[in-house]
C-alpha cells in the first residue's frame, strides 16, 4: 500500500507543479516559483533539488495518508478522500508563510489570483492523489 501511495503522491506532485508551471507562464503570476522555492533555507539551488524539495513533501504527504488509512481496518472510499482532502487542504495553507518568508519575487499574501489558483492547484493534487492511489489499487499494484 505504501507503493500506490507513494507512486499516487508522484504523480499528483508532478501533475500539481507542472500546472502551477503553466500557470506561471500564461499568468506571470509567480506560484510555481513559489512552490519551488527554498531560498529562504538554501539560496541559489540547482532546479533539480528544488524538484526533489517538493517531491519529498508530496511523498511525505502520501506516507501521511497511508498511516491514516491503516488506522482504519477497512477505510470506506469517503474516509480515503476525506483524509487526503485534509492533507491536501493543510499543505495549501502553506502559501502564506512561504509566501511571508521567501527572498525571491512571490505573490503577495493577499494576491487573490495567486491563492484562487494555489488552492486549485491543491485540490487538483487531492483528485489526481486518489485517482491514481484507487486505479493502482484496482489493477492490483504492488
Amino acid at each position: 500500500m505504501a507503493f500506490k501511495s507513494l507512486f499516487a503522491g508522484t504523480v499528483a506532485g508532478l501533475i500539481l507543479a507542472i500546472f502551477l508551471f503553466v500557470i506561471e507562464w500564461i499568468t506571470g503570476n509567480r506560484v510555481y516559483t513559489l512552490l519551488m522555492n527554498v531560498d529562504f533555507v538554501i539560496n541559489d539551488i540547482p532546479l533539480i533539488l528544488e524538484w526533489l524539495l517538493h517531491m519529498t513533501i508530496s511523498w511525505g504527504i502520501s506516507l501521511i495518508f497511508v498511516v491514516l488509512i491503516r488506522m482504519k481496518t477497512y477505510p470506506s472510499i469517503k474516509i480515503q478522500w476525506s483524509i487526503v482532502c485534509i492533507l491536501s487542504g493543510l499543505a495549501s495553507l502553506s502559501y502564506f508563510p512561504l509566501t511571508i518568508i521567501a527572498k525571491k519575487e512571490t505573490p503577495s499574501v493577499l494576491d487573490m489570483e495567486a491563492i484562487f489558483y494555489w488552492l486549485i492547484g491543491h485540490i487538483l493534487y487531492a483528485i489526481i492523489f486518489m485517482k491514481v492511489f484507487r486505479s493502482n489499487v484496482k489493477i492490483g499494484c504492488r
